[in-house]
């Protein structure tokens, strides 16, 4: 599994939330979400992964979307979804260490895989919380849904990708004009 594209970076840091739900909507299997850990340098090929693990991966993925949905409509995240990130939180053990001159997440040996997780709940809240430059918004390009953190200069980033959704809504938009109709896959 390859290293995976994030569609938003605060401080240099990978933009979770994004990349949560999008990795992990496609993830099937414990052992796709071990692969998933170790692309993201949060893993390796000997911790554990089970039914339980990516059942609890994926309620994190759930919480963190809603609440990055609800910061990115000017709303306030459900008690319930910032209680969930903040329990993960609180679970954080990992340590950042410098390696090779990079910073890297040192995981515990016990509960390495949930440690990994906590690390995501933990950037998660931080990226959703404000820490660092952008602003967490949807994407535009209405089939989506996506969010990322705006960092453009005047924050008036509309897609979360333009290599995929900003080239869909342009070239549609093209097409409508082609055809003298009504431009459709945006929402704003």
């Amino acid at each position: 599994m390859g290293r995976r594209r994030w569609h938003g970076e605060v401080g240099g840091s990978r933009s979770w939330p994004v990349a949560l739900r999008t990795a992990l909507t496609g993830i099937g299997t414990p052992e796709q979400l071990r692969a998933w850990l170790i692309a993201n340098e949060l893993g390796s090929a000997d911790m554990p992964a089970s039914e339980s693990l990516l059942r609890d991966a994926r309620a994190l993925r759930e919480a963190i979307h809603r609440a990055g949905t609800a910061i990115a409509s000017g709303d306030v995240p459900d008690p319930v979804d910032e209680e969930l990130l903040n329990r993960w939180t609180a679970r954080h053990r990992a340590r950042l260490v410098l390696t090779g001159g990079r910073a890297r997440w040192h995981l515990p040996e016990t509960d390495s895989a949930r440690a990994a997780l906590a690390v995501v709940a933990l950037d998660a809240v931080a990226t959703l919380g404000g820490h660092g430059d952008g602003v967490i918004k949807r994407c535009e390009q209405r089939t989506c849904g996506g969010l990322f953190v705006d960092t453009s200069r005047g924050r008036r980033r509309r897609w979360c990708s333009m290599a995929t959704c900003g080239n869909k809504v342009k070239k549609a938009n093209l097409k409508a004009a082609r055809d003298g109709t009504e431009p459709g896959l945006t929402d704003g």
